[in-house]
């Protein structure tokens, strides 16, 4: 198995949430997109633990099971495509999750996120999550 995981899903893991660490465990190969890394390093930025929280996404990226993966034209196609077809349907998304189902797309990895409206986008396997 092959997970892309959204924002949530890594401020879930380090919360402890059983159900993504058990998807981290039994992945072969572990995304984390140069937007997610972006709204991480964002919010960690606001808080009062920057040092260690930076650490541990370091850590995280430093796995030989975890892939960043930058934007790249294939990225950028897919995200004007994916925005344009939820557009159409009515069903516009914020840009940046846009971006994250353009990389799930790219990966053809199953995007682990509590955010519903990945349903949404065809042609991506969205794995929900729960909140708790």
């Amino acid at each position: 198995m092959r997970i892309l995981l959204d924002t949530n899903a890594y401020s879930h893991l380090k919360r402890g949430h059983s159900q993504v660490a058990a998807l981290v465990r039994m992945s072969e190969e572990i995304f984390l997109s140069a937007i997610v890394i972006g709204e991480l390093l964002y919010g960690f930025r606001q808080g009062s633990r920057i040092k260690r929280n930076i650490g541990e996404l370091q850590s995280f990226l430093d796995s030989p099971y975890v892939t960043f993966i930058p934007a790249t034209r294939v990225t950028a196609d897919h995200y004007s495509r994916i925005g344009r077809a939820l557009r159409a349907k009515g069903r516009p998304i914020p840009s940046n999750d846009i971006w994250i189902a353009a990389y799930a797309l790219e990966t053809g990895a199953d995007l682990v996120s509590h955010d519903r409206h990945f349903a949404d986008v065809d042609g991506i396997r969205w794995t929900p999550v729960s909140t708790e």
